[in-house]
C-alpha cells in the first residue's frame, strides 16, 4: 500500500532502577530511544524518522519522577515527571509561575497527561515551549552515565535542530531550577497560528528582578523561542536594561535589540521579516507584564 511504513523490530525493556537503565544504554552503545511520555518519539518512530535497537521506558525510575523542592527553594523535576504533574504541583504554579505558565500550553490536555519536560528539551525543537522559562529560571539538566553524573547549563544543552549536549550512553536524569530571587517576576508569551494544539510561530519570555529601593532592574533574562536554530538569550536586550529604570523607551528598545538578536528563517508557517517583527512585539508585552507583576 502507498504511503505505508513498517515500523523495524526493536527490544523493548523498563529498568527500575537508574543504575539498571545506564548498564542498558551502554550495553547498545548509543542505539537507544528512551521512552517517558512517547508524544514525540512514537510518532517519529511510525512514520521511520528513527529506528531504535532498543526502546528504554523510564517511567519507574525514582530519580526520573522526583518532583520536589530542596532546602535553599530549589526545584527538581526528573525527567519522566509528566507536565499535567508538574502544572499542579502548588510550589511550581506560585514561585516558578513563569515555568507553569508556558508549560501550560504545550499541545492538549492528554498531550499534557502523557508528555514530559525532560522529553520536551531532548527533542530539541527550537519551538519547544518550556525552553525559553527554563533559559530565564537558569536551569541546568542532570545527566548520568555509567561514568558518573555532570550538570549541563540549559544554555550550553541545546546544540542544533534535534539535537542536544547529551552523550551517547547518557540519560537525562532531571532538571535542576534554582530559587528564584526575591523581588522577580517573568512572563512567556507565543504566537501560534492556531489558538490551541500549535507550535510557536515565536515565543518570548522575559524575567526581571527588581531592586525595591532604587527600582533598577538588578537582573534582566530575556530568550528567544523558534527563531534560530536553538533557543537562544538576547544577552544585548538583556544588558540595555541591566541597572535601569524601566521606562517605555527603554523597554522598545530593548525589544529592538532582542529582534536585531534573533536569527530566524522563512518557512511555510511565517517569513523571517514577520518573525522578527514577533520578536519585537512580544519582548515589549512581556516586558510590560513582568514590570506589572512587580508593580514598577
Amino acid at each position: 500500500m502507498v504511503g505505508t511504513r513498517f515500523i523495524g523490530e526493536f527490544d523493548y525493556k523498563k529498568p527500575g532502577s537508574l543504575r539498571e537503565a545506564l548498564r542498558l544504554l551502554k550495553s547498545k552503545n548509543g542505539d537507544v530511544r528512551v521512552l517517558a511520555g512517547g508524544t514525540d518519539l512514537v510518532p517519529q518512530i511510525k512514520q521511520g524518522l528513527v529506528s531504535p535497537s532498543l526502546l528504554l521506558d523510564v517511567k519507574d525510575i525514582p530519580e526520573l519522577t522526583r518532583l520536589e523542592l530542596d532546602r535553599e527553594g530549589g526545584l527538581h523535576i526528573g525527567a519522566a515527571v509528566p507536565l499535567s504533574a508538574l502544572l499542579a504541583a502548588p510550589a511550581v504554579s506560585g514561585k516558578y509561575g513563569i515555568l507553569a505558565q508556558a508549560c501550560s500550553v504545550i499541545g492538549s490536555m492528554q498531550i499534557r497527561n502523557l508528555g514530559t519536560i525532560g522529553g520536551n528539551i531532548c527533542n530539541a525543537a527550537p519551538s519547544a515551549d518550556s525552553a525559553p522559562a527554563l533559559l530565564c529560571l537558569q536551569a541546568s539538566a542532570i545527566v548520568a552515565s555509567t561514568a558518573g553524573t555532570r550538570k549541563i547549563s540549559l544554555n550550553d544543552f541545546f546544540v542544533a535542530p534535534g539535537k542536544t549536549a547529551i552523550r551517547a550512553n547518557e540519560l537525562l536524569v532531571e532538571i535542576e531550577v534554582p530559587a528564584p530571587p526575591a523581588h522577580s517576576a517573568g512572563w512567556y508569551m507565543r504566537h501560534t497560528l492556531r489558538e490551541e494544539m500549535d507550535i510557536a510561530v515565536v515565543g518570548v519570555a522575559s524575567f526581571l528582578t527588581v531592586s525595591p529601593r532604587s527600582k533598577k532592574l538588578q537582573e534582566v533574562r530575556i530568550a528567544l523561542g523558534a527563531v534560530a536554530p536553538t533557543p537562544l538569550r538576547a544577552h544585548n536586550a538583556e544588558a540595555l536594561l541591566t541597572g535601569k529604570v524601566v521606562t517605555q523607551r527603554t523597554i522598545e528598545e530593548a525589544a529592538d535589540k532582542a529582534a536585531e538578536e534573533a536569527n530566524p528563517i522563512s518557512d511555510i508557517r511565517a517569513s523571517a521579516e514577520y518573525r522578527r517583527e514577533l520578536v519585537r512585539v512580544l519582548t515589549r508585552r512581556t516586558l510590560q507584564k513582568s514590570c506589572e507583576m512587580l508593580g514598577i
